[in-house]
């Protein structure tokens, strides 16, 4: 029985993960900003994104609505992730640093898949480190649980029995434009010159 729950578990994780790069790759290439796109979104950018509510790391709540007045290069992951997280998300503070040298500002968001863990202190220490600028969100399960569906983000803690454990989750980044909402995914393997160019010609055809 137990083995029969786990191949269903991870069918589901297939399925879940296949239908989030089937949506992302495999669209036709259409619509506002075709010339800027690196992936092809399938039913068009509007399905990726939606409301949350979340707290900053200054223990400010915040909506989706605290963020649709400018670019946002946004990322999920946790404080406590051993290789991935920090990579990507110094790639992405770079990405902002090199927009900045063009004189275009966008504005890195971290919000974090570990409800036990990352505290608001423990996300204030981190992207101070990452970014003067970076702005990490956390809350409660349910929270952000409702903020990575509307991405179609996954994310599974793996089976541990001490405070050290691994959280699984996807790795994209995601581009959001004032009056636009979510406009592109981003590739984790995209270098940090290529990211700024995509971003930067997205905000040049805002």
């Amino acid at each position: 029985m137990i083995r029969l729950y786990s191949i269903l578990a991870l069918g589901f994780i297939a399925a879940l993960l296949g239908g989030l790069g089937y949506m992302v790759f495999q669209g036709q290439r259409s619509g506002d900003f075709a010339q800027c796109r690196g992936t092809s979104i399938s039913g068009g950018a509007g399905a990726i994104g939606g409301p949350f509510e979340l707290v900053d790391h200054t223990g400010r709540s915040v909506t989706e609505a605290d963020f649709t007045d400018r670019p946002v290069l946004l990322y999920f992951g946790y404080t406590f992730c051993p290789d991935v997280c920090p990579l990507d998300t110094a790639r992405n503070a770079q990405v902002v640093d090199l927009l900045a040298e063009r004189g275009l500002k966008v504005t890195p968001v971290f919000i974090s898949v570990d409800h036990e863990r990352d505290t608001q202190e423990a996300l204030a220490e981190f992207v101070r480190f990452m970014h003067p600028e970076m702005i990490g969100l956390t809350g409660t399960e349910e929270q952000i649980r409702k903020a990575a569906q509307a991405y179609r983000v996954y994310f599974a803690r793996q089976e541990s029995d001490d405070s050290f454990f691994l959280i699984d989750h996807s790795t994209f980044s995601y581009f959001l434009l004032p009056e636009h909402g979510f406009v592109d995914v981003i590739r984790r393997d995209q270098p940090p010159e290529a990211v700024a160019d995509t971003l930067a010609c997205f905000i040049n055809n805002a």
